[in-house]
């Protein structure tokens, strides 16, 4: 029998993949979504994913949900207040929502990210970008996520900020494998595959 409370006690303020989540709790229903149809064929087998258009009124029936874990949606969403009552609507009283976004102003601890290189240049494009578009990439700055959750009705809000290497540099080992992961993350989405 899954028991939710418990998997949200013990994933909550994580980083989670809803392959992970699903292979950690097998009692439990998960379900992924996207926009595009880009999902892996080998999942758990209590692990479904659903296309599915988050800046529009979500499919999904109210009060169905224990967990919504969201992440990376920065340049895509319009209307974050919209996106967080979706989130709301479809999640059981006494549910969590947990949303991981970053910023994408790149800093470094030696202060190498400086204006004119080309990280620096990065965040600045995407910025910019997202005025144009509509859709900001300065959620994190803008604390869009604080302020959409409060909106939509959400209570108790625990804000977790950290840091996270984006190469192999670091001495310890726990963080030059993040990096590792997140430098070969990285050089793979710029492609957009």
């Amino acid at each position: 029998m899954c028991d939710p409370q418990k998997a949200i006690a013990d994933l909550a303020s994580t980083l989670t993949f809803p392959s992970d989540f699903a292979d950690e709790y097998p009692d439990c229903e998960v379900i992924g979504t996207d926009i595009s149809p880009i999902q892996p064929g080998w999942v758990p087998p209590n692990l479904r994913f659903e296309i599915e258009d988050a800046t529009k009124p979500w499919t999904f029936a109210s009060d169905l949900f224990d967990f919504v874990h969201m992440r990376y949606l920065y340049g895509a969403i319009s209307d974050w207040n919209a996106l967080f009552r979706e989130a709301y609507r479809v999640m059981k009283p006494g549910g969590w929502i947990e949303s991981f976004e970053a910023s994408s102003v790149l800093h470094s601890d030696n202060d190498t990210v400086v204006p004119g290189t080309a990280m620096y240049e990065w965040g600045r494009v995407l910025i910019e970008a997202g005025k144009k578009s509509g859709r900001p990439f300065t959620v994190y700055e803008d604390e869009l996520q604080q302020k959409g959750l409060t909106a939509a009705g959400f209570v108790d809000l625990k804000v977790t900020e950290g840091k996270s290497p984006l190469s192999g540099w670091m001495t310890e080992p726990k963080w030059r494998e993040v990096g590792m992961y997140s430098q070969v993350a990285f050089e793979q989405d710029i492609e957009g595959e």
